[in-house]
């Protein structure tokens, strides 16, 4: 007899025995269990008792294809859950059709393998450079480089109005340079219209941008590099070289003139100030001339003689005074002898002692040098 087998006169020797004298019980029947809990699932779906017996079976079966398909309605209702970042939106296809709304961030559901979500980022800063060999108004060719910086506004626009944005930005841009590099010469390109040149390209970008409704705006568009092909660059160079010093030569210009303006003009109202004193001047001694002379008028009317004799000694006196002069003894025929009065004026002053100092020395040197001259006539000449 097995341990676990009871005896009908000891009980005691069988553990799964009740222990208040009840009817046996065995140890737990798993089958038992799972076409319990089968039975009772199928109840609660409307499946009812199934008679025992070789139709247990198929309720047995029906119980787990509905347990499997309860478990996979679960995962498929799982499955439908996904998170929006803060900087993304959502645009979904229902059955391949595009829905109005665009999903907003946060925890969202849609029903699997009927919705498609495309997840796009709506807030980064995308970027494209460009490389292009142009023609100008005035038929040069250019080699032009330019970067387009861009974010995505309208998600719902980006995902399903264009193709391939990426494709029809870049013909786009080109388009809208060439426009722009077509109606402007060639130095502004180069040289002095780089700006401009970026202001209206990324406009008119933005205008065929919004007409294909591609979603996209530009935040900004540089160019980066602009200038003429390799094979006659260093021709250009040097064009642009000479345009340099052209402007430091004015710079130049333009400083030495600040310098010497208002150096002029100081000079000029100088000028204009010494003439106008000079002017009062002569105009004040003309003034005094004429007083004088209307004073010496009146004089010579009552004296003329007097008047004249003095005006006589006065002008020789001043004449005298300022030239050298010269003795000449005419009447013995002797023309080479001359006397330099002022030389010999000039000896007997350094010869004189103080004692005679009082004394006239010109008469000194004429009595001393040549007494005889007094006795002839004496004529004094200028030099």
């Amino acid at each position: 007899m097995a341990w676990n087998e009871p005896d009908n006169n000891d009980r005691k020797n069988d553990p799964w025995g009740s222990r208040s004298g009840k009817k046996d019980q065995g140890p737990p029947d798993l089958d038992q269990m799972l076409s319990d809990f089968v039975r009772r699932l199928g109840g609660l779906f409307g499946g009812g008792k199934r008679p025992a017996g070789p139709g247990g079976e198929s309720g047995l079966i029906g119980g787990i294809m509905v347990l499997v398909l309860v478990a996979a309605l679960v995962i498929y209702g799982f499955a439908g859950f996904y998170t929006v970042n803060e900087q993304e939106r959502g645009v979904v296809l229902r059955l391949g059709r595009a829905q109005e709304h665009v999903v907003p961030p946060g925890l969202q559901w849609n029903p699997p393998l009927i919705d498609q979500v495309h997840i796009i980022n709506v807030t980064r800063v995308y970027d494209q450079r460009f490389n292009h060999t142009m023609l100008t108004e005035d038929d040069n060719i250019v080699d032009i480089s330019m970067t387009v910086q861009y974010v995505i506004t309208d998600a719902r626009k980006y995902y399903l109005n264009v193709d391939d944005p990426e494709i029809s930005l870049q013909q786009a841009a080109e388009s809208a340079l060439r426009h722009v590099v077509g109606s402007s010469r060639m130095d502004e390109v180069i040289n002095t219209g780089r700006e401009r040149l970026a202001q209206e390209t990324r406009a008119r970008l933005q205008l065929y941008l919004d007409n294909y409704g591609t979603g996209i705006s530009i935040n900004q568009l540089n160019i980066a590099q602009s200038q003429p092909p390799q094979q006659v660059r260093a021709a250009f160079d040097d064009v642009i070289k000479a345009s340099e010093d052209n402007q430091s030569i004015q710079n130049n210009a333009r400083q030495y003139a600040s310098q010497v303006v208002p150096e002029a003009r100081g000079n000029a109202l100088r000028q204009q100030q010494e003439a106008n004193a000079y002017k009062d001047r002569v105009v004040a001694r003309a003034q005094g001339d004429a007083q004088r002379f209307e004073q010496l008028l009146a004089a010579y009317q009552k004296a003329p003689k007097v008047t004249r004799e003095r005006l006589y000694l006065d002008t020789m006196a001043e004449i005298y005074a300022k030239n050298p002069k010269v003795m000449v003894d005419v009447k013995n025929g002797n023309n080479m002898m001359y006397l330099p009065l002022d030389q010999l004026v000039k000896q007997a002053r350094r010869s004189d002692t103080p004692a005679n100092t009082s004394e006239p020395s010109t008469s000194t040197a004429t009595y001393t040098v040549t007494p005889q001259l007094r006795q002839s006539p004496v004529r004094e000449v200028g030099r």
